[in-house]
This record gives structure tokens, C-alpha cells and sequence, in this order.
């Protein structure tokens, strides 16, 4: 079929042509929305989930819902040991750029203290960092550099700002979990104390299943700020129509039996969907798209994910950590499911004291997660087949 007709799109955070499956979570935050702007109380959203299942998509959908109800947004991505200053206030600048008033220079000086805060006592003012904000500085004001006091007052003059125009802010935190424990402390703060003064300025953030875990470690009322939405794979319905309603608008089909061996190979996980869909259809000779030309795709398919999917991420591996990673393939169930730690020394020969390193290391670059206590599984679908399958 016509590669340039291809309708499919994997790629970290590339949309697909088709946003199956996810209307519920979809229709639940045009309500936040039209809450907040009423001065309704309402809480901040994390979407959680293994990689792979369209959480950056689904982020980016939800600000573009936002900015058709007229709301300023900004977006950053959290990543682990950089400092949360210089990325959120880059974002805050565009959501009140976004909002477009005219007396926001005050705000805007604001912002511009937080960035432009000492990074450090002592530090020199070439040291600094510039926030590109042309307003004046303003002083006395989110730049303490205690960054959960700060954060708490640059937040609640934006969203005063939002409030007195009547419209809101939203900010979407993407690989939430990267946060440092002084930045979550800082947020939950934040979103704290947004909720008790009732102001329109709201939290979106997606990150690994174990975030939540990472949030009430830092805040025991965590558990109260969010609501937290699982994104898993999709169900059948939903791949199939991930699948079929991009073919259809280009004028092709897949057969019964086609949808079928698809959903067996990808298990309705939306970048596998996309994957396989891409080289499928160039494969295919012609509409509709039969099981044997999905039987024909599937090794290259395979053979792409190997290497930029699965093997991009096992390459971060130290060896010491290999090892630990094919130990928990070799005694997972299945790939979703968690191995026991003491069960992964105890396969490796070693005490579990001895292999914490190896495991918080993993940790830290998000091949694995800690999914209960003393447990560990992979951030990947998928993960344990490929390990299995590499011998």
C-alpha cells in the first residue's frame, strides 16, 4: 500500500490518528475545567501508567481542551536532578502570555524573581539565571529561595491574575516522578493551598504507576489533592478502532481475523498499536489488510521495537543492572506483574542488601518500578518477552 498514505504514527508523544479509548478521561476534565472557572472546588489531575500507553498524548490533548476553553497553559517535563525553577517558570511566562491581559506585568515581574532566584547563597549575579521577561523585577515576593514558600506564592498571584479575568491556568507536568523531593513538596504545597482559597490554577501531571506513592511520601494529604487516573491499554473496541478509523480515511480496511492477530501481538497498547500498524501497512499489497500480511510485518515490526523501543532503554544499563533486569524476566508471570526483590537475589545469588544500588538505580532511570513494598516491576510492556527473547 501507499507508504505516503501511511496513516500511522509511533513516536514518543506523537499523536495518533485516532485518540481511541480515552473519552471518559476526556469529558471528566471538561468538568474540572468548567468548575474551576465557576470558583467550584476541584482537584488537580495526574494521569498514571507504564510507558508506552499514550500518557504524553493524552496530556497534550487535555491542554488543548483547555486552551479552547480559554484558559492560559503551559507544559513542562520534570527530569531528575534538575531544579524546578528555570522549566516552571518558562511555562507559567507562556500560560500568562496566553491569557493576553494587559495588566500582567506585575505577575510577570513575579515570574521573572522565581526564575531569576540565586541558584545558590553566595552566588554571583552572572550566575543567575535569565528569564527572558522584559517586565520589571518585582521583589519581596516568591524569591525567599525556599522553593515550597515560593512556589506557593508565585501560583497564587498567577491564578489571582486568571481570577480577576475570569478565566484560569494550567499547568501540565509531564514524568512527574522525576520531581526531587524538595520540587513535590513544593507542588503538593501549592496545589494545597489553591484548593483552600477556591483560585482557578490546576496541576495536570502524568508520570510512572508509582507516583502517587512518590507524592504521599512527601505530603500525607496528597491523597486528597489529586485524582489520579490509571491510563492502561486499550480494550479491544478501542484498539480496533485505533486501527480501522485511520484506514478508513484513506479509504482501506482490515479484516476480521487481521484485528485479530493485531490485538494478540500489540496487547491494546497504543505505541505498539502504532508501531505494527506502520509497517503492516507498507507491507500490505493492497485493501484490506489480511491476517498473513500481519503475519508477514510482525518480525520487522519487532525487530524496530527491539532496537528503538526496548533496546535504546536496556543500553542505559549498567551490567550489574542486566543482570537484575533479565533475573525479573526470568521469574516474572507475566510482564505486568511484580517480582519480589529478595526473590531477585535470591535467582542471582546474592544478598537483597547487596543489590538495593542496582535496584534504586533502575529506579532513578525508569526501567523499573517499586509496585509494592519490596517489589519491583517494569515500566515497559513487553519488557520481560524482550529480555526473554535476547537469551
Amino acid at each position: 500500500m501507499d507508504p505516503i498514505r501511511n496513516p500511522y504514527a509511533p513516536g514518543a508523544g506523537a499523536r495518533p490518528p485516532e485518540l481511541a479509548g480515552r473519552d471518559d478521561t476526556l469529558r471528566a476534565f471538561d468538568v474540572v475545567l468548567k468548575r474551576v472557572a465557576q470558583g467550584r472546588p476541584e482537584r488537580s489531575l495526574v494521569l498514571t501508567g507504564l510507558r508506552g500507553v499514550g500518557k504524553t498524548v493524552l496530556l497534550n490533548r487535555l491542554r488543548y481542551s483547555a486552551v479552547q476553553a480559554g484558559w492560559g497553559t503551559g507544559k513542562l517535563e520534570a527530569r531528575p536532578g534538575a531544579d524546578l525553577r528555570r522549566p516552571l517558570g518558562a511555562a507559567i511566562h507562556m500560560a500568562i502570555r496566553e491569557l493576553g491581559h494587559a495588566d500582567a506585568q506585575a505577575v510577570l515581574g513575579t515570574v521573572k524573581a522565581f526564575v531569576e532566584r540565586q541558584a545558590r547563597p553566595g552566588a554571583k549575579p552572572s550566575e543567575r539565571w535569565q528569564a527572558g521577561i522584559s517586565a520589571p523585577l518585582v521583589t519581596g515576593r516568591a524569591d525567599s529561595g525556599d522553593i515550597e514558600i515560593d512556589l506557593v506564592e508565585l501560583f497564587t498571584d498567577v491564578a489571582g491574575l486568571a481570577a480577576d479575568h475570569g478565566t484560569g491556568v494550567a499547568l501540565f507536568l509531564d514524568e512527574m516522578q522525576d520531581l526531587g523531593p524538595g520540587d513535590v513538596s513544593a507542588v503538593c504545597a501549592a496545589c494545597h493551598e489553591l484548593g483552600q482559597q477556591g483560585l482557578p490554577l490546576i496541576v495536570v501531571g502524568a508520570g510512572l504507576p508509582h507516583v502517587p506513592t512518590v507524592l504521599s511520601a512527601s505530603k500525607s494529604y496528597s491523597e486528597r489533592l489529586f485524582s489520579y487516573q490509571r491510563i492502561g491499554r486499550l480494550d479491544r473496541a478501542a484498539a480496533d478502532l485505533a486501527l480501522s478509523v485511520p484506514a478508513a480515511n484513506e479509504d482501506a480496511a482490515f479484516e476480521p481475523e487481521a484485528l485479530d492477530a493485531m490485538y494478540e501481538l500489540t496487547g491494546g497498547y497504543p505505541y505498539f498499536i502504532q508501531a505494527y500498524g506502520k509497517v503492516v501497512w507498507d507491507l500490505a499489497a493492497a485493501s484490506p489488510i489480511t491476517v498473513e500480511d500481519v503475519r508477514s510485518g510482525a518480525p520487522e515490526a519487532e525487530a524496530d521495537l527491539a532496537v528503538g523501543f526496548f533496546g535504546s532503554r536496556f543500553e542505559r544499563a549498567t551490567p550489574g543492572e542486566r543482570d537484575y533486569l533479565r533475573a525479573m524476566a526470568e521469574l516474572a508471570a507475566d510482564d505486568l506483574g511484580a517480582v519480589a526483590s529478595a526473590d531477585v537475589a535470591g535467582r542471582l545469588g546474592r544478598k537483597p542488601q547487596s543489590l538495593s544500588p542496582a535496584r534504586d538505580s533502575l529506579i532513578k532511570k525508569g526501567l523499573v518500578y517499586s509496585a509494592a513494598r519490596g517489589a519491583v516491576s517494569f515500566t515497559v510492556p513487553h519488557f520481560g518477552k524482550y529480555l526473554r527473547d535476547q537469551g
